[in-house]
Parts: C-alpha cells; structure tokens; sequence
C-alpha cells in the first residue's frame, strides 16, 4: 500500500507546485490523465475560514494541482459542501472567505452546480441509501485534497473524513443523528468512501490545526505533503505524525476491521522519510474511542456495566461562557435539539445529547471545547 510523503515548508506558489510534483511521482504522477476527462478536487471547505486559519484546503496547493491537471488538458472542477445552506450565495461566501477564487485565476472552476441527488447503496454496511451533491456526477475522477486537523468526534479530520463532504450540509446534522455511534458513523464514512472511490488522494498538512478542531483549532507547522490511491492509507500515516493509532481514531478503527490498512504506518510502503515530520507535542483532541466496552455482553450486569463505563467515560462539549456571544449557531445546528438558549448563552442537555459535536465545529467562535472525564483522562493515559 503506497503512500508518498515529501516536505512543503510554505504555501509559496513555486515550492507548493514542485512539492506536489514531487509526492505524485511515486504513484505514478498523473498519467491516468487523458485529455477532455474532467476531475473533480473534493477540497475541505468546512466554513467561513481564511486560509491561514488552517481549518480549509490551502488555495496555493489547489491552484498549483489545477495548473498540473491542465497541462494534461483536463476540466477541472473544485468544490465542496460545507455546513450551512448548499446554495450558490452560501458558497460563493466560503469560496471567498476561503481564497477559492484564485482557483478561477488558475484555470479551473468552482462547482456552481447546486443540484442534490439519493444514492442507493445496497452493498454499504451503514449507508445503503443516502444524499448527495450532484457536481460529482459531472466527474470522470474524484481527487480527495483534505486538511489534516483534530476533530471532535472522529479525533482526526483527514482524507477518509473529507469526503463526508458529498452529503449537503443541511442534511449533515441528520447523519450525526441517524450514526451518533462513532463506530457507526466511521462505517458510514467509509461507505461513501468506496461509493465515490477518489483515485487519489492528498492531504495538506503543510500547516495543520491542532487543539480545538476542526474549525477553532490552531494552526500548527507539520511541513508535509502526503498523497495515496488509498484515503485510509493516507490518514494512517498523518494521524502518525499528529501522534495518534489507529486505535484512536474511529475512521481507520474501521478501515482496519476492513482489511484496508495495515495495523499501522510502519507497515505502509512510505516513498519518503517522514518519522522526522513526526509533531511529538501535538495538540490532539483527547477521545476514548480506543476504550471499547461489551454492549452485547451475556450478562444482564455486564451490559449494565459497559453502558455506565460508556456514559462515565463519554467525551462531550462543555461550553466557555466568557467566550461565547449568543449568537445561536450551536441552538441551530444541534441534530438532537439538545440545546436550549438561557439568558442568550446555551445550555446542553446532557440527557438529549448524542455527542456528534457538531456545536463544537460549528461554533464560530470556538467556545465550545471537547472534554473528557477525569476518569477517561486517567485511563486514556493508563494506556499510552
């Protein structure tokens, strides 16, 4: 399982360009390019976020892999569907918040194609029948450019966490509420993994984001670009550099109950040295999802017990009121309807709430943070 891994110190347009010729070449390059084809880029534009803010795909490395993907005379289309209404004055503000016009300057286009779409998928193991962005249709390939960053419920936003990203984003909050399991909505993502199969993909992390992501983290220089035909092979390597397993991260807990991915990033077949790359102190968004108990326990006691130790153990957002200011987005965007608005701050529910930490992600001021138990922090440490 190939995975290319070459250092990117900056997003400077001469250096972004030679760095992503150079971690496609061991691939193959892009030789599977004919002319006329049209390739989709599946970037991360989860919101309104400047490029330095490190929560987006960066526009320098999408406008240097539209230069490559034209000199092979391919149309090129980047887009995305980040969380809010799928419509053309929704995006056009992300694409402009987020530098994306540059991509037009580039050469290529912004998907402007707002059409949505039912899958049906009878082969998937969660998402057998789901909806979906259209413009993808249009592709004859899917490039998956991701953002490597911390996240909340999947403890690593990266390649196999993009493309949930096909889903409109407002039926996103339906889908943290159809799979609040993270196991569960692992598979799901993995299901649209294999549906749309990306041909490549790449991950930015140049700059990624640690702490409190994926959208109020900080940012945080790895100087690195990693690029594979596999998005978990991919994710294991960077989740490696962050300092995460597989065990710690749902998406490729799940790829590996696959088959898909050795058990880790020493058994990956890496072109490029890349333990020097490894961020020791990384700021990681702290889980328990390596700590699994036995819900289908024979005993009546032993389902009791795993359910309280669940409970007891449980990751959940807390909110810092002296950085909150009452704007509602968090009140809105709760799937659960867990979240009521008392004297113009909120106020969780816990009784109600699944734990999808889309209040987190989507707080645009980043007050609401992921913590864990001081039991959770004890054991999660017990086993490092």
């Amino acid at each position: 399982m190939k995975v290319s891994v070459v250092p990117c110190n900056s997003y400077d347009p001469a250096q972004a360009e030679a760095a992503l010729r150079q971690v496609l070449s061991p691939l193959g390059g892009l030789d599977w390019i004919t002319p006329g084809m049209t390739v989709a880029i599946k970037a991360n534009l989860v919101t309104f976020l400047k490029p330095e803010a490190a929560a987006t795909t960066h526009p320098g490395l999408l406008c240097a892999l539209v230069k490559i993907l034209k000199e092979k005379d391919a149309r090129v289309i980047v887009g995305d569907s980040p969380g809010g209404l799928y419509t053309k004055v929704f995006l056009d503000r992300v694409y402009s918040a987020t530098g994306m016009k540059a991509v037009e300057d580039a050469g290529g286009e912004l998907n402007r194609n707002f059409e949505i779409k039912q899958a049906t998928y009878p082969e998937a193991k969660e998402a057998k029948t789901f909806t979906y962005t259209a413009w993808l249709d249009e592709a004859d390939a899917i490039i998956d450019f991701c953002k490597l960053k911390t996240h909340g419920m999947m403890a690593m936003s990266g390649a196999a966490k993009n493309m949930f990203g096909v889903i409109p984003g407002t039926a996103k909050p339906e889908y943290h509420y159809r799979y609040p399991d993270p196991q569960r909505f692992a598979d799901m993502i993995l299901d649209l993994d294999e549906y749309f199969k990306p041909v490549l993909s790449i991950t930015d992390a140049v700059v990624g984001m640690e702490g409190n992501g994926p959208t109020a983290g900080t940012p945080r220089k790895i100087g690195v670009l990693i690029a594979s035909r596999s998005p978990h092979a991919a994710d294991l390597l960077g989740a490696e550099l962050i300092g995460l397993k597989a065990q710690d991260v749902p998406t490729l807990q799940a790829a590996l109950r696959r088959g898909w991915i050795p058990p880790t990033a020493e058994e990956l077949d890496v072109a490029g040295e890349w333990k020097s790359f490894i961020v020791p102190d990384y700021h990681r968004v702290e889980t328990t999802h390596s700590l699994r108990f036995n819900k289908d326990s024979a005993t009546f006691f032993g389902r009791i017990s795993s359910a309280f130790l669940d409970k007891a153990l449980a990751s959940r957002p807390v909110l810092k009121p002296e950085e909150c200011v009452g704007c509602k987005e968090c009140f809105r965007i709760c799937p659960a309807k867990a979240i009521e608005m008392v004297n113009g701050k909120p106020v969780i529910h816990r009784k109600d709430c699944i734990r999808c930490f889309c209040c987190q992600e989507f707080c645009p001021k980043g007050a609401l943070k992921v913590k864990r138990t001081p039991l959770a922090k004890l054991l999660v440490k017990e086993q490092r």
